[in-house]
């Protein structure tokens, strides 16, 4: 019977992920043209720190409970996931194109930010250290990059309005419009929490290891508002809300779901990580901005080019952790 709720539960959870994203998006383009902002600040902004949220609860959740490197594996999972997963499966579906500005500024910003967190991974090599960590100090850091963030943000927002630039006519009115943004949060969210729990709980009883629970369903599961969202985005070809959300969500992993929590509860020591999983965060952007400095534009087949490179790098880890077993 328990078995039966579950799966109902599951069910219920991508439903509210599906319509929450609609939502979301409606509300979140109508909000733009209220405030004539472009659509790509509202990705930036409201769309990808809300559909990180489920990533911060999880790593809350994890540091408390001394679960370290199910935090770390989030953050670096997730961002990879954002960016081969996501953007991959949204070029397949209708080519994106890029902005002049998303590569030139905030594509190389993400590349900046994410290269910090390698960076705090590097104790053993700079240091006489006998194991790796990130102490306080280095959230504080995270958090410093965020504030630069936020700064860009605020002068992109003065850009815009002093550049008086045309916006379409708004969906709805602003009061409706900003409702279905957290009525879309809450969906998105919501439906997330109902997915993983579930799908965890169904996974532990057929016999499915804690370990693979995390690998799969936790790092999907935390990136599936994201990958709901870009999808509905990409149908829709809402590229500028497609893109911000994607940079923004994985600045948001960086700086606030791995540098908040450290900076809150103190010093992490990681049991065990790969230098591959560090070289493919940083790797991810890197082709993404390749990719998108060619022509501004990520054609069907650069979609199907990063879905193959997540492919072999998800069928590693997956092999690994099925040989750490045996």
């Amino acid at each position: 019977m328990d078995m039966v709720i579950r799966i109902i539960l599951l069910i219920v959870g991508f439903i509210l992920l599906i319509k929450g994203a609609d939502w979301l998006i409606d509300g979140a383009s109508s909000t733009a043209s209220h405030f004539k902002v472009s659509k790509l600040l509202i990705g930036l902004t409201i769309i990808a720190f809300g559909t990180g949220a489920p990533e911060l609860a999880v790593s809350v959740s994890s540091l408390l409970n001394g679960t370290t490197d199910m935090l770390l594996g989030n953050v670096i999972g997730s961002n990879i996931l954002n960016i081969l997963l996501l953007i991959g499966i949204a070029a397949v579906i209708r080519p994106i194109r890029i902005k002049k500005d998303t590569v030139a500024k905030e594509l190389p910003l993400l590349l900046l930010i994410s290269t910090v967190i390698i960076v705090l991974f590097l104790d053993t090599l700079l240091v006489s250290a006998d194991q790796n960590t990130i102490s306080r100090a280095d959230g504080i850091i995270c958090l410093l990059c965020f504030s630069v963030f936020i700064f860009y943000i605020i002068s992109m927002a003065r850009k815009n309005r002093a550049a008086k630039t045309e916006v379409e006519k708004p969906k709805f009115r602003l009061g409706i419009s900003l409702l279905l943004i957290l009525i879309g949060l809450a969906g998105v969210v919501g439906g997330s929490e109902l997915v993983v729990s579930s799908a965890s709980t169904i996974a532990a009883s057929i016999g499915i290891s804690d370990r693979m629970i995390a690998l799969t369903i936790v790092a999907f599961g935390t990136s599936l508002p994201e990958l709901i969202t870009t999808i509905k985005a990409a149908k829709r070809g809402e590229n500028e809300l497609l893109v911000g959300n994607i940079i923004g969500s994985n600045i948001f992993n960086i700086c606030i779901v791995l540098g908040l929590p450290v900076a809150l509860f103190g010093t992490i020591t990681p049991s065990s990580f790969e230098i591959i999983d560090l070289i493919m965060l940083v790797g991810a952007t890197v082709i993404l901005l390749l990719v998108s400095r060619s022509d501004r534009k990520i054609t069907r087949l650069e979609g199907i080019l990063m879905l193959a490179i997540f492919t072999i790098y998800y069928g590693y880890i997956i092999t690994s952790a099925i040989t750490s077993l045996s």
